[in-house]
């Protein structure tokens, strides 16, 4: 999609993107801890959090994996399909890294020409190449290895992402002039800048 390739759009969408997982992670988090329920652990799941945030890890990824800006749009249609495929394993504070490095890599298997071995995203993702490969094996079977992107699903998933990216844009501030005060004489002047001293 061409608007995809305008310098501008990529930090605002991994801007969302993460501001969407960050969310969805605190969200799930706070669930764990309210209810009593046990649940599954996977290979996704670190023993502790990560200490880079969501952000700083999309934009490393960004960075340093090359791959198309396509790529991010079809990750994320990926994330909601594994996490509507696999529900007793959502996505949270522990696993939320290693779902993106893996999801953006198949994406970028999937729709790229060109794009580097699991070693290279494994240094990117920072975790070892054998990890990186059981998280694409395990992340494969869990979408059922549906990874077809339909045009009509790419764009409704970058609609999405594009209203949801103008609605969060900053309004910027209009300062507008003070409007003229219109006297009949100079009688009725003194009086309002005596009511404008009073209110002050």
């Amino acid at each position: 999609m061409a608007e995809l390739e305008n310098p501008g759009v990529m930090p605002k969408l991994i801007s969302f993107l993460s501001s969407l997982l960050e969310r969805v992670s605190e969200s799930n988090d706070l669930t764990q801890r309210v209810t009593t329920q046990s649940q599954s652990v996977s290979v996704f799941d670190g023993l502790s959090r990560p200490p880079i945030t969501i952000q700083c890890y999309l934009e490393r990824i960004f960075k340093y994996a090359n791959c198309s800006p396509s790529c991010f749009v079809v990750a994320y249609v990926y994330l909601d399909r594994f996490t509507h495929r696999q529900p007793s394993l959502p996505i949270n504070s522990f696993n939320v890294h290693r779902l993106l490095i893996t999801s953006v890599m198949v994406s970028a298997k999937f729709l790229d020409d060109r794009y580097y071995n699991n070693a290279y995203y494994a240094k990117v993702g920072g975790i070892s190449t054998k990890e990186m490969n059981l998280l694409e094996l395990d992340f494969l079977f869990g979408l059922g290895f549906d990874l077809n992107v339909t045009p009509n699903t790419f764009h409704a998933y970058f609609s999405y992402l594009k209203k949801e990216m103008t609605l969060l844009q900053p309004l910027s501030l209009v300062l507008v002039p003070p409007r003229p005060v219109i006297t009949f004489n100079d009688e009725e002047a003194s009086h309002q800048q005596q009511q404008q001293q009073l209110a002050v």
